[in-house]
């Protein structure tokens, strides 16, 4: 714990002496390097306070979402500009060794000096991310995104052949503050034209009384023909923080569950539905969370009891982790899953059918969109809501509409 303590105790060092080498090379006027040191010295104490404060039996906060905002919005640049030094220094150390093992420079012109235009290019650099923070605290956060997929299936029965499913997950609406925001978003849910709605999981934070300010709001999701379902996700079992007893937790997560009912979703606890169309029918399957890292309260088995092996199957996982780990070369053959939790770390660059990049695809193989293998498909939804970093950008809040085809295998 020691040794951690240190680590981050230098790199804080590092990142601090290096992004004040940008400051020092480009302005010249003593007085606003002092107050540019006093600043970043009482917003590094005012982070270390404000996480020092955390309650583990309240969990996150308005206070803690506001302080990883900030602490995120302060040191990404700082970060951007240290490496950009960092490089230049390397650059310096090895035109010293040429100048003094080579060319036999004077002493004094040994190390060249830090050229401005490096300092210039670090902080035009640094001001990508820190304007990006900004947007997506003040308006990425709620620019939901309708993303519409087609997946296709040999052996998908005639009768849903067209068959729209839309998905939503990742609420976490202890997290939400824009009322007239939400309410959008419940709009362009209805908006859509499908048969079914899916809800993968993490209505909440942690606690049940998070969601109750949004009850009326997401109670106004359109009833579907064909159902509104849901399953768990991880926040949903409220271990995140530490409860007064085993007792509290068991009547908070008895209530969470019971969220989903009173906003008009069918609650599946490692158990099926048969969704019959005319002659045909799919079968619709719920597990609990189920993540390599996280809680392992799915059961595929339990779930899929009496589903035989032909019947084509929809299935809902919160965790994507999931699906490498079990779904994929699951003997019963899962078609289609339906996942989320990644949030897409909420930061990342994303331009729709052509690059997407996020820290998350280093956590998670499947982390955002549809992924095939061997015809069987995962669709990881970017979430609704956001967690943490009280904002989004390049990975916009999702709303996904997925439509059943009969047909080849085709991504």
């Amino acid at each position: 714990m020691i040794l951690k303590f240190l680590i981050l105790c230098g790199l804080l060092l590092l990142i601090e002496f290096y992004s004040y080498q940008v400051l020092r090379t480009l302005i010249k006027l003593r007085w606003v390097l002092i107050t540019c040191q006093i600043i970043s010295f009482l917003i590094l104490v005012f982070i270390i306070y404000s996480f020092s404060q955390i309650d583990r039996s309240v969990g996150q906060t308005k206070q803690f979402m506001f302080t990883t905002g900030l602490m995120l919005l302060i040191y990404v640049p700082k970060i951007v500009m240290t490496l950009v030094l960092f490089g230049e220094d390397i650059f310096r150390i090895g035109a010293s060794i040429l100048n003094y093992f080579v060319y036999n420079a004077p002493r004094k012109e040994i190390m060249p000096d830090r050229r401005k235009f490096i300092s210039q290019i670090a902080l035009g650099l640094a001001a990508v991310p820190f304007l990006s923070l900004i947007y997506g605290i003040f308006e990425g956060k709620y620019n939901f995104k309708v993303i519409k997929q087609t997946v296709f299936f040999p052996d998908l029965p005639d009768a849903f052949d067209g068959f729209r499913i839309t998905q939503i997950s990742d609420v976490h609406s202890g997290s939400f503050d824009n009322p007239e925001k939400i309410n959008y978003a419940i709009d362009l849910i209805n908006q859509q034209e499908a048969d079914m709605i899916l809800f993968t999981g993490d209505i909440v934070n942690t606690h049940a009384k998070e969601m109750h300010p949004w009850l009326e709001t997401f109670s106004r999701i359109k009833n579907y023909k064909y159902g509104k379902f849901s399953v768990l996700g991880n926040h949903d079992y409220g271990e995140y923080v530490v409860w007064p007893s085993e007792k509290q937790k068991e009547e908070n997560f008895k209530e969470i569950k019971e969220l989903y009912g009173k906003i008009g979703f069918e609650l599946l606890l490692n158990e099926h539905r048969y969704i019959q169309k005319g002659d045909d029918k799919i079968a619709l399957i719920g597990v609990e969370n189920w993540g390599v890292d996280f809680k392992k309260a799915g059961d595929l088995n339990k779930a899929s009891k009496d589903v035989a092996q032909d019947d084509f199957k929809v299935l809902m996982s919160h965790d994507p982790s999931h699906w490498d780990a079990e779904i994929r070369e699951h003997p019963k053959n899962f078609h289609l899953t339906f996942a989320g939790h990644t949030h897409g770390m909420q930061f990342g660059i994303e331009i729709p059918g052509y690059f997407k990049w996020s820290l998350a695809q280093y956590l998670y193989k499947q982390w955002a969109g549809l992924y095939e293998t061997a015809g069987k498909y995962i669709y990881v939804n970017r979430g609704f809501g956001f967690h943490a970093y009280p904002g989004r950008v390049g990975i916009m809040p999702e709303i996904t509409v997925i439509e059943l085809k009969k047909g080849n295998n085709v991504a």
